[in-house]
């Protein structure tokens, strides 16, 4: 299937090559593996190891640690592109580009980036721990603590709804060194996942995106060397902030896909779907709803551009990644919708793709920052 964009002048040569690359490589390699990785819930390892290989894993890390060298923007357009083939790889290539090497590009020290980097780029999986029970949209109303020991820090605690969980090797994971502290005392970790007294829980049972794993971490006294603490004692809020307003711009990426695969599946549909006969394309009702919906997703792509390019620009961009999230999100649940609408009966079965999109996007809403925290945000730099 080919998705229906007018030309991007917008996208540079480059870009444009980077993107439909992507775009080829999904509906080659991971197209043929949705509805089983469904099934199964989980991602094929074969098929995360061709990410790796595709370099898109490892986008804005350097050349010298074995990465791509290129830019946010571009991790961005690879994270739209596997979307619009299936959102729960595309959420795995998002935290990965993101969350977990952002925050370690910014955040690590030498040492630490000649440690992690390569292996970000070539073959481990990477998982950012921030959420507990007690802690959603509060983010750092945590209660994981780190308590110092000989030699490092002994965490303990449990963190909730973790992203690639199941597949990753590496966990940036966030606790408190002094509880009285409140968010100043909140500290960020690096944790391997063969670390003693560290355990993955089992998988969440989700509605949607099921292949990407989501589990708990349970900490039981882990301990993390004095090395693997990743910025400053104290200032894991500012990272956690800092990165989540990224990743943020990742999330509105995933849904623009999401959007448009449905479009594309719904427009399809229309022109080989007839009634009363002729094919429902030729009626008007349908033709306005797939103007609207047209419409939206190339506004939606626009916020969601615009919002990387301020934050390679290193221009301010907090507002932008928020309208970006919040508006993608919503499209992309209208698209899915309208696009069962429009399937009729069979688009309520999963003998078609529309319902397993309807399904996918509803998270858009949820994580990196609910949409009420998204409104919040844009009210603040309104409202002043």
């Amino acid at each position: 299937m080919t998705s229906d964009r007018p030309p991007l002048t917008r996208l540079s040569e480059e870009e444009l090559l980077l993107q439909s690359s992507v775009l080829e490589f999904a509906q080659t390699h991971v197209a043929p593996l949705v509805r089983t990785m469904e099934e199964e819930k989980k991602i094929r390892p074969e098929l995360i190891q061709k990410l790796f290989e595709l370099g898109i894993m490892g986008t804005e890390i350097p050349e010298e640690y074995g990465g791509s060298g290129s830019s946010f923007f571009s991790a961005i357009l690879a994270v739209e592109a596997l979307a619009e083939v299936d959102p729960s790889v595309s959420v795995l290539l998002d935290v990965q580009n993101t969350l977990v090497i952002n925050t370690l590009l910014r955040a690590g020290n030498d040492e630490q980036k000649a440690r992690y980097l390569p292996k970000l780029a070539s073959e481990w999986v990477g998982s950012y721990a921030l959420s507990e029970a007690s802690s959603g949209s509060d983010a750092f109303a945590l209660k994981t603590r780190a308590t110092k020991v000989e030699g490092g820090y002994e965490l303990s605690g449990e963190k909730l709804w973790i992203t690639s969980a199941g597949e990753s090797s590496l966990f940036i994971v966030f606790a408190t060194v002094d509880p009285s502290a409140g968010y100043k005392g909140i500290t960020a970790f690096l944790v391997e996942r063969t670390t003693p007294g560290f355990e993955v829980g089992p998988k969440e049972d989700k509605l949607g995106i099921v292949a990407s794993s989501t589990c708990p971490l349970l900490f039981d006294k882990a301990f993390v060397p004095e090395a693997n603490v990743l910025g400053p004692l104290g200032l894991g809020y500012k990272i956690a902030i800092e990165t989540l307003n990224e990743g943020r711009i990742g999330i509105g990426a995933q849904m623009l896909g999401l959007a448009q695969a449905a479009f594309d599946h719904a427009k399809r549909y229309v022109a080989e779907r007839s009634q009363f006969g002729r094919p429902i394309k030729d009626f008007q009702a349908v033709q306005f709803e797939l103007a609207r919906l047209r419409t939206k997703i190339e506004a939606a792509r626009l916020l969601v551009y615009n919002a990387a390019r301020l934050k390679d620009q290193g221009a301010p961009f907090v507002t932008e990644a928020a309208m970006a999230k919040l508006f993608a999100s919503e499209v992309a649940e209208e698209a899915a919708s309208t696009a069962i609408d429009l399937f009729g009966g069979v688009g309520f079965t999963r003998e078609y793709p529309v319902e397993k999109l309807y399904r996918d996007a509803k998270i858009g809403k949820i994580y990196e920052g609910t949409t009420n925290m998204q409104l919040s945000t844009i009210a603040k730099q309104v409202l002043g």
